[in-house]
């Protein structure tokens, strides 16, 4: 027993090892537009100032290193292929990865939500629906960006050239925007289960807060 128990902490550290520094350099990009969207959408504020806007931009520049983390799930397969064993795969691979890319996810959940409220509170809940799914397919065109031609966020301001040709060249032609389509799709369907769980969560905790208040 022990020493199996060892063997599996041992595979626990073999795996962060190989995975750590991507995952936690993913994380903190994903967390960025989190940490922006409580800056900008969740704070009383009677204008939006020159900063603000500036912020919306970087908002959007970095939002889509939340929802890539999906594609990160290449580095799982290449850990199941390279280990092989169905147990340390269903107690070890497959958990770590999939808490990391749940956990870059909802970064991106949370970051929209935080946008939503912001259009309601300003009187444009209508607008919500439509928001996201733009923001949906901005993000399917930024992960294939990112993915493929490897693109980063600030390359918008480093090579803003290099990268609006190159985008315009590439998602004219059928397989990029075939990879896009999909991309939607996936990350639209994701946000929406997401989405439910997150405000299901929140509303039973506010529930909750409520009761212990009374």
């Amino acid at each position: 027993m022990r020493d199996a128990l060892n063997y599996l902490l041992t595979m626990v550290r073999w795996v962060l090892r190989r995975n750590i520094k991507r995952i936690v350099w993913n994380l903190f990009l994903a967390f960025v537009p989190l940490a922006l969207s409580v800056w900008l959408f969740r704070r009383e504020r009677r204008s939006r100032s020159l900063v603000w806007w500036l912020g919306l931009l970087v908002f959007f520049a970095f939002l889509p290193n939340a929802p890539y983390i999906l594609t990160d799930v290449i580095h799982m397969i290449r850990d199941i292929r390279t280990i092989r064993s169905v147990w340390i795969v269903t107690l070890v691979v497959f958990p770590v990865h999939l808490l990391f890319i749940l956990t870059g996810f909802e970064a991106y959940v949370l970051s929209l939500i935080n946008m939503g409220y912001y259009l309601h509170r300003i009187g444009r809940s209508k607008w919500i629906p439509g928001a996201e799914l733009l923001t949906h397919a901005l993000c399917a065109v930024g992960i294939y960006l990112g993915r493929f031609p490897r693109f980063n966020s600030w390359d918008i301001v480093t090579q803003p050239d290099e990268l609006v040709v190159y985008t315009i060249e590439d998602l004219t032609n059928k397989r990029p925007l075939v990879i896009v389509l999909v991309t939607f799709l996936i990350v639209a369907g994701l946000y929406w289960i997401m989405k439910q769980v997150t405000l299901g969560i929140l509303l039973q905790r506010r529930k909750a807060t409520l009761v212990t208040r009374q």
